[in-house]
């Protein structure tokens, strides 16, 4: 027994290096190209702001940029464990292109991006890159031992490492070499991490983070406030329109059956029974009302069931995973569930999919959400748009958005809230 639990300790410990390798691998190839992009498009931009050009690409580019590290925040959570908030200043997107330039300009968090970009296409381009090295490279060295040295040699010489490889002996210290790096392959999870923390220090550092942490907490209240203003006006209009209208025509229709009972019986059963058919529109009215308010499965089963029965009203194939421990505060399922729900709503309206994927799982008390699918993609975060309605929801609880919509798809949208 303790032969077979020692043999998973390894497979899981092998399982984490291997998948730190490909990470990393798969980090590095994005970090460089995107981070120097971001950085080149920036520059350039900036230096046309002066003859006006600028002014209306420069927040196109901001924007890219926002989006690129608020999509390293995501990964950083979900794969290194490592929390990096998002601060920006909303802008609207309603605005002329000099209010847009210089809100943008004028936000901290901006000044924090550019400043990353830089230490992302070096310092973040190693780290990323340093697990497939300890893991993937030290297989070539092997390989070249073996005998791949023969015609690499023949081409001209090769170098693996700072061994120039001509010969068996120099193939066997290159695959030496190999071994010697191979030893440091199990710390390929901590580098990855490491990564992940150099990012979380340019990203998220500056002097005046408690006050911008202030301000972000102030305009997420104003915008619970104002959300659940909304929401009691939605809920007084629907009364008002639906039900309470239903009750009334009910309530003039018992007046009518009173008095057509002795002089016309006939009438009064057929106003009996459009009387009974309005009691019964108009009690689907309000459970419809109160489902809109708080799913009754919510309440009774929890988020991984009441996002399945959500997903099962769809016309579109959906594949739901759910892999979460104990239950997250209610307020924390309630505005997860809607946001879900508008998510999905986005995508059967718009997006032209015919599939989709929901993952809910949760890690170290965050409620990590990924709604996927395979449409037209170029979804966009933007003032008056369901994901802007989404972000502000979850902004109130501290949450984040990212999302991920080529032209052509798939979309993906990630969301994280804290489970308290």
């Amino acid at each position: 027994m303790s032969m077979q639990t020692r043999s998973g300790g390894i497979g899981t410990r092998a399982r984490a290096i291997g998948l730190a390798a490909v990470r990393g691998f798969g980090l590095a190839l994005v970090t460089l190209p995107g981070a120097l992009l971001g950085f080149v498009l920036t520059v350039v931009s900036l230096a046309l702001v002066p003859i006006g050009i600028g002014l209306v690409t420069t927040p196109w580019v901001l924007t890219g940029v926002r989006a690129f590290a608020d999509w390293r925040r995501v990964l950083a959570a979900e794969w290194g464990g490592v929390r990096i908030p998002s601060a920006y200043r909303p802008v609207p997107r309603d605005a002329n292109p000099w209010t847009r330039t210089f809100g943008l300009l004028r936000d901290p968090a901006t000044w924090r991006d550019l400043r990353w970009l830089p230490v992302d296409m070096t310092a973040g381009f190693v780290t990323a890159l340093l697990p497939a090295v300890f893991v993937l490279y030290p297989l070539e060295g092997l390989a070249v031992a073996a005998g791949l040295w023969r015609p690499l040699a023949a081409s001209g010489g090769y170098w693996y490492g700072f061994v120039r490889v001509a010969d068996q002996a120099s193939a066997l210290a290159a695959g030496a070499l190999g071994i010697a790096l191979l030893a440091l392959a199990p710390l390929a999870p901590r580098l990855l991490t490491v990564h992940f923390r150099l990012t979380r220090t340019v990203l998220g550092a500056g002097q005046g983070e408690l006050a911008e942490r202030v301000r972000v907490l102030t305009e997420t209240r104003r915008d619970a406030v104002d959300t659940s203003a909304a929401e009691l006006r939605r809920i007084e209009r629907d009364l008002h329109d639906g039900a309470q209208a239903r009750l009334v025509a009910m309530g003039m229709d018992l007046g009518t059956i009173e008095v057509l009972l002795d002089k016309d019986p006939a009438q009064a059963k057929r106003l009996l029974a459009q009387a009974r058919q309005s009691s019964v529109d108009a009690l689907a009215e309000l459970r419809d009302l109160v489902r809109g308010i708080h799913p009754p499965v919510l309440a009774e089963r929890g988020l991984g069931d009441a996002v399945r029965a959500l997903a099962l009203r769809l016309p579109v194939a959906t594949e739901v995973s759910v892999e979460l421990g104990e239950r997250a505060d209610a307020p924390v399922e309630s505005a997860a569930y809607f946001a879900v729900s508008e998510i999905l709503t986005n995508a059967v309206k718009h997006a032209d999919a015919d599939r989709i994927w929901i993952d809910l799982h949760q890690v170290e008390g965050m409620l990590r959400i990924t709604v996927t699918d395979n449409g037209r993609g170029g979804a966009v975060v933007a003032a008056g748009s369901g994901l802007a309605g989404v972000e502000r929801r979850l902004g109130t609880f501290d949450g984040v958005l990212a999302v991920s919509s080529p032209a052509g798809g798939p979309t993906m949208v990630t969301m994280e809230i804290p489970c308290v």
